[in-house]
């Protein structure tokens, strides 16, 4: 019986052998946040002489990138990435996500909508039928928490400050607790419009192109339905 760990292990190894068909000395890999994401991370160290560099989505997965002597780039500096890869704490058929139990959401969905393709990297306790059972996070202006936290109560959830945490862009999260989200497009554009709102964990309007699924016989691949697919 393979742990969750060795699951995530499983997951990261499938997403480096994608990954190994698209590098080249001047490509830019998009690297994500998370246990998973730290194995792909480690796996990708030992091919570092074959591309350019990183970006990462966390102050945390660039020094660990850094520190396997990979060059982590700023955005800024890159115009386009032929792949990200990271993981997500809820998955659905459609590859819609939560993310940010990390809190890296905001950077994670900045540097995902510069790559051409989202993997996204999970074991098979993340695929669910309907998003919500884990909390969704949203990062918020610190001025606007009771603001927004009034809002989302409104919406039907529960919003519980992270206590003690503080985002890369010097922010707080809400957690909102009991959502069952029927449409995650929708709701991800409603709560992206709350003033005060930098972004929430939903990864709907753009989700996972492959996403990468270890279960205990092996990993699944599953690819987002094309328009007019059911």
């Amino acid at each position: 019986m393979l742990t969750q760990d060795d699951l995530k292990r499983q997951a990261a190894a499938a997403a480096m052998e994608l990954v190994l068909e698209v590098l080249a000395p001047d490509t830019v890999v998009g690297v994500g946040t998370g246990s998973t994401a730290d194995h792909f991370i480690d796996g990708l160290a030992a091919h570092r002489g074959r591309f350019r560099g990183c970006v990462a989505s966390s102050e945390r997965s660039a020094r660990r990138l850094a520190d396997h002597g990979v060059a982590v780039l700023e955005l800024n500096e890159v115009d386009s990435m032929p792949v990200y890869v990271d993981g997500a704490d809820e998955i659905d058929s459609n590859l819609y996500m939560i993310k940010g139990g990390g809190g890296a959401l905001t950077r994670e969905k900045i540097v995902a909508s510069v790559a051409r393709r989202f993997i996204c990297i999970v074991d098979e306790s993340k695929l669910v039928d309907s998003l919500g059972a884990f909390p969704l996070p949203i990062e918020v202006i610190p001025m606007a928490r009771a603001a927004v936290a009034r809002r989302l109560s409104a919406l039907g959830g529960r919003a519980a400050l992270r206590e003690d945490f503080v985002t890369d862009n010097g922010n707080v999260i809400l957690d909102v607790h009991g959502l069952r989200i029927i449409d995650a497009q929708a709701f991800e554009r409603q709560i992206n419009d709350i003033p005060g709102v930098v972004t929430c964990g939903l990864f709907a309007l753009a989700g996972a192109d492959i996403a990468l699924l270890a279960t205990q016989r092996g990993v699944r691949r599953l690819k987002a339905p094309r328009l007019g697919e059911t």
